[in-house]
């Protein structure tokens, strides 16, 4: 039995958790940075440094509470170490390292993504290898074989946007507070596609994806409904919010299920923010039974950046790394690179 703590910094999530692999998760703290980036309409990688400075230690603290544990009861401590923004990742990588070396820990670096792949593990409904992973967030749209924990192989991603940045950046199009996902999906979910719009390299025969094009298609769509006087609200703007859940899902969902018929890999696992959508997972469901395939998601609440994947992550990693209290944090991290690092 091991418990672990694990440490979310990346970007404007600062996730505390504590990971015990007899018992789950035991305690989960989770501060988010949303209200202090809208104002500028994205992350400011500056301002998220100094919250995550400000807020790390109380929530540690409020995740040992909540667990009833002290720090000389844990057997490992956990952070991200990339990918992510620098000086957020500093913030959790100098706490983890700190904490971990006076109080003679084991300190595990994890790559962000790995939490994310692993997040399903953390649901009553779990996943084994080999399967699938498609990764959908704000910075990320990947297919991932896993053949075991720490065997990945790439087989497919975005040549420009992610999905999520592409829900978000037509989301600010619109009007739509930051981040946009959501209001996008809330909207969505009471129109109708109206409106046609591209579905970007659906059609490519191979597993590489693109948002870009989207994004153009939607400022011309208002630009069209603008110079015709009609107003971008009520029913034409649930309207366009579900033509564009609907192209951004219908991506997903056919490069998802290339990969299985190419692998000839029965499960699918869906992490990242993008997960969230239930639109996604709806489709997904529907087109997976089709083939006699099964996906996999987190829990709603472990969708976005959270401690608790890290703990996870940390804990099935205990057993594999070597411990030195030198760190150094990677901005840009190939996750296919971690097979080779062991």
């Amino acid at each position: 039995m091991a418990k672990v703590l694990g440490i979310e910094s990346s970007c404007d999530e600062t996730g505390i958790a504590i990971y015990d692999t007899e018992h789950g998760l035991i305690a989960d703290t989770l501060y988010s940075q949303i209200e202090l980036h809208r104002q500028y309409g994205g992350v400011v990688p500056e301002l998220a440094s100094r919250d995550h400075l400000r807020k790390i230690i109380p929530l540690i603290d409020e995740c040992l509470a909540q667990s009833q544990c002290k720090l000389s009861d844990l057997d490992a401590i956990a952070y991200t170490a990339g990918p992510g923004l620098n000086g957020a990742l500093l913030i959790g990588a100098s706490v983890a390292n700190s904490l971990g070396f006076a109080n003679q820990l084991p300190v595990i670096p994890i790559h962000h993504l790995e939490g994310h792949l692993l997040s399903p593990l953390l649901a009553d409904d779990k996943p084994n290898p080999p399967f699938i992973a498609l990764l959908a967030s704000g910075g990320h749209s990947q297919l991932i074989a896993v053949n075991a924990i720490g065997e990945y192989e790439l087989l497919g991603d975005t040549l420009d946007d992610a999905a999520g940045e592409a829900f978000d950046k037509t989301a600010k199009m619109l009007g739509l507070p930051y981040p946009g996902g959501r209001y996008i999906a809330e909207l969505a979910a009471l129109g109708h596609e109206n409106y046609k719009l591209p579905r970007p390299m659906l059609h490519s025969g191979d597993l590489t994806m693109s948002f870009s094009g989207l994004k153009t298609a939607v400022l011309t769509l208002i630009n069209n409904l603008t110079e015709q006087n009609i107003a971008i609200e009520g029913q034409v703007l649930q309207d366009i919010a579900r033509s564009i859940e609907e192209s951004i899902t219908d991506v997903l969902v056919k490069k998802s299920v290339m990969a299985l018929k190419q692998t000839k890999i029965k499960t699918l696992v869906v992490s990242g923010g993008v997960s969230a959508n239930l639109r996604l997972r709806e489709k997904l469901d529907l087109e997976l039974t089709k083939i006699q395939a099964k996906a996999f998601y987190p829990p709603l609440r472990l969708c976005t950046d959270n401690g608790a994947m890290i703990a996870l992550a940390g804990a099935i990693r205990l057993k594999q790394q070597k411990f030195t209290y030198s760190f150094n944090v990677h901005p840009r991290w190939d996750l296919t690179s971690l097979a080779s690092n062991q």
